[in-house]
């Protein structure tokens, strides 16, 4: 079969960019003719993509752009002339793709996989000015909690009639979880969960845990990632365990204010950043580890980095709303928090330290394994392969249907 993947490529590429560039070469080698097309300020996965649009992360272009991306829409018409892909699967557009592609694939079968808010919340976090979780519909709303200011909202209503009327060129919608899926009906989109797949280590991976207690965060440095808590949580933790260290790994945005806040903290040289490591490289980052710490303050989607924790053997820490709260089982594989929580996130740390959870330091090989099974890339293609057969083998398959 021949498939073009179709996605935004951000500047600080995460879960959702390793999803389609694994997924490229997953597909490939079940016998699938793949190729991929991208567009961002950083397109074309590292020059191997095989279509790659023009995007900016400048505000004044981006106005514009992520109405109508005129040269995404060119990029995309190229590929299918030249491709005559079988199946489109397309992943993030609304930051650089735009929704003027969604029209240009009504033609050929395409299945959408949502892997965050964007296409339901302008800000794309569904997190509030406060902190807190937004439980509202996309509107008014928005710029009147202040998410977003009003030239920004009144810009992005041409930008939401686009893409609510592009979506009825979409056969399928896939979500990564539960709570996506929530989520997405409260907006009126109906959706599927297609949970996203995590390799197993490679055989000589052993992990080899720190005679002290070190937790890691690994992931974007910003502003939902709830850094500022873990931090604050881990100063208190470290008044009563000295030892203790943390070590963040990746970088973003937010990096220049936590380093000062690690320094007003007096927390230097206890806690750590290495910056942006090589994918090959993060599990390195896992190997003396207690606890993997992911303290977000939104709902993760999905919530990948637990996922590739655990089947490496390693606990975790996690805020509990969200795609975390739906892999990670509290007090099996790690444990939960409420999200924001300050004096529960320091509980959960303070347990691992004292060694009260998980005193091997590691999860036990059957929580591992069953985690292996469940999630692993074999199970996903075949999901996918079902329903691309599904999607091609009949045009006349009801649309996902507008927000």
């Amino acid at each position: 079969m021949r498939v073009l993947l179709v996605t935004d490529w951000m500047s600080d590429p995460g879960g959702s960019e390793t999803y389609m560039a694994s997924l490229r070469e997953s597909l490939r080698s079940s016998g699938d003719e793949v190729r991929l097309l991208t567009s961002g300020a950083r397109s074309g996965e590292n020059g191997s993509a095989d279509y790659a649009a023009y995007g900016t992360d400048r505000l004044v272009a981006q106005a514009f752009l992520q109405i109508a991306n005129p040269f995404a829409v060119t990029r995309v018409r190229a590929a299918l002339r030249g491709f005559r892909p079988d199946v489109v699967l397309l992943g993030m557009f609304a930051y650089h793709l735009s929704p003027a592609i969604l029209r240009q694939l009504r033609m050929v079968p395409t299945v959408l996989t949502v892997m965050d808010y964007k296409c339901i919340c302008p800000s794309g976090s569904k997190l509030l000015p406060s902190g807190s979780l937004c439980t509202e519909r996309a509107g008014s709303v928005c710029w009147r909690y202040g998410c977003v200011s009003l030239p920004h909202w009144v810009r992005d209503l041409p930008r939401y009639a686009l893409l609510h009327a592009g979506l009825k060129y979409v056969r399928r919608v896939l979500c990564t979880s539960r709570w996506m899926k929530r989520e997405l009906e409260i907006s009126g989109l109906h959706s599927e969960v297609v949970p996203l797949p995590v390799p197993a280590p490679p055989a000589d991976f052993r992990r080899a845990p720190a005679g002290n207690p070190v937790f890691v965060y690994c992931g974007r440095l910003s502003v939902e990632k709830g850094l500022p808590l873990l931090l604050r949580a881990f100063d208190r933790l470290r008044r009563e365990t000295p030892a203790a260290r943390l070590r963040i790994v990746g970088d973003g945005p937010q990096r220049s204010d936590l380093e000062r806040l690690v320094g007003s903290l007096s927390l230097q040289g206890v806690v750590t950043f290495t910056g942006r490591v090589a994918p090959g490289s993060v599990q390195q980052e896992l190997i003396d580890a207690w606890a993997l710490v992911a303290p977000s303050q939104w709902a993760e989607p999905y919530g990948l980095v637990a996922l590739e924790a655990i089947v490496r053997g390693l606990p975790v820490i996690a805020s509990a709303s969200g795609g975390f709260g739906e892999t990670v089982e509290d007090g099996i594989s790690g444990l939960l928090f409420s999200n924001g929580n300050e004096e529960e996130l320091v509980r959960c740390l303070r347990a691992v330290a004292d060694s009260r959870a998980f005193p091997s330091h590691s999860l036990p090989d059957d929580v591992v394994q069953q985690m292996t099974d469940a999630y692993g890339p074999e199970r996903h293609i075949a999901r996918l392969h079902s329903i691309f057969a599904e999607v091609t083998g009949s045009s006349l398959l009801a649309p996902a249907g507008p927000l």
